[in-house]
């Protein structure tokens, strides 16, 4: 889908008329997590999400978490319920015979750094992967699912979007209402260099981590012509990190979240570049929904999370994998 304007502005009319609606998603919400039953899994569970609709960074921070908690030998699986692909699972996504249609983008990107399952249903998902040897399950998404009991949860915020204007789907973007939410997590990290959103935050009276996107060898696009294209949450995002690396814009073309590309949407990008002496380039996400033979020639600008402290998110990490029994030395003696 592609978020309507109206989400990222000051509340109007339209959100105004859709307000009762957002309401009723709320109360729906509130009513499932007051009546759930929470599976609890017997190995612990790391919850990211967000409280908004589209992009916030979430994979990226599911990334560097897992980085950390291999490094510490606690086994990492990641469950994902594979949004945008067919697929229903319990299925463990292997890259040499999934694609993005199957399994969804996120998935594809998660399994290329660590064992990935695409659920669902979550709870089978993290059954499947502890049964094949996951010692921490890292769930990507899922925080609004009351169905599955959180070891950690951490709400992820992008500061340069917050909460749009603050209304509850459709009125606008928040999957539910802000305050609950945020009293409800264990922590936030705040993707950007919004102080002034950090303060905000604060006032939850839980831990904010402050992180950024930061490129990955970006420095190549530095004085080079492009136009870009994205089928993220919020394109602009993309289109202003690539300006900020040097990288003229001959043309920016922004598509829906999880937009799966056609053959001839590619064919007439590719004679809109060569018209405008521009190269193309993409994201990451974006990259792994095309099909391979519409790749060649597409450069892929990848993001990592850089923790402004990165012991602030180990020191969250920490008690969890010794509660598990998790060190280093047990992940040395498996290896």
């Amino acid at each position: 889908m592609r978020a309507p304007e109206f989400w990222g502005a000051k509340p109007g009319l339209v959100a105004g008329l859709l307000s009762p609606a957002g309401a009723a998603w709320d109360a729906a919400g509130r009513l499932r997590r007051a009546v759930a039953r929470p599976y609890r899994a017997p190995a612990p569970v790391i919850c990211v999400g967000n409280i908004v609709a589209g992009g916030s960074g979430k994979t990226p921070v599911v990334l560097s978490l897992a980085t950390m908690l291999t490094e510490e030998g606690a086994a990492p699986h990641a469950v994902t319920r594979g949004y945008g692909g067919r697929l229903a699972g319990p299925v463990r996504v292997d890259l040499a015979r999934h694609d993005a249609a199957q399994v969804g983008d996120e998935a594809l990107l998660l399994a290329a750094r660590l064992p990935c399952w695409v659920a669902r249903d979550r709870g089978a998902g993290i059954r499947a992967a502890i049964a094949a040897g996951a010692g921490t399950i890292l769930l990507d998404d899922g925080f609004q699912n009351p169905g599955i009991a959180k070891d950690l949860s951490l709400v992820v915020v992008d500061s340069a979007y917050g909460f749009g204007n603050r209304r509850v789907i459709p009125a606008g973007p928040l999957r539910e209402r802000a305050e609950p939410a945020l009293a409800r997590a264990d922590a936030i990290v705040l993707i950007g260099d919004d102080a002034t959103g950090a303060e905000r935050l604060r006032r939850a009276g839980r831990p904010v981590l402050r992180a950024m996107l930061a490129p990955v060898d970006g420095e190549r696009f530095a004085g080079k012509t492009v136009l870009a294209f994205a089928g993220i949450g919020r394109p602009a995002k993309f289109f202003a990190t690539l300006r900020d690396l040097g990288a003229t814009l001959a043309a920016a073309r922004g598509f829906p979240d999880h937009h799966r590309y056609r053959p001839a949407e590619i064919e007439a990008l590719r004679r809109e570049a060569e018209k405008l002496g521009a190269g193309l380039v993409t994201t990451a996400k974006d990259w792994v929904r095309l099909d391979p033979e519409c790749r060649a020639g597409i450069a892929v600008l990848e993001v990592e999370i850089a923790w402004r402290d990165p012991a602030a998110p180990k020191g969250l990490l920490t008690p969890i994998i010794r509660a598990a029994g998790h060190d280093s030395r047990a992940g040395a003696a498996r290896g």
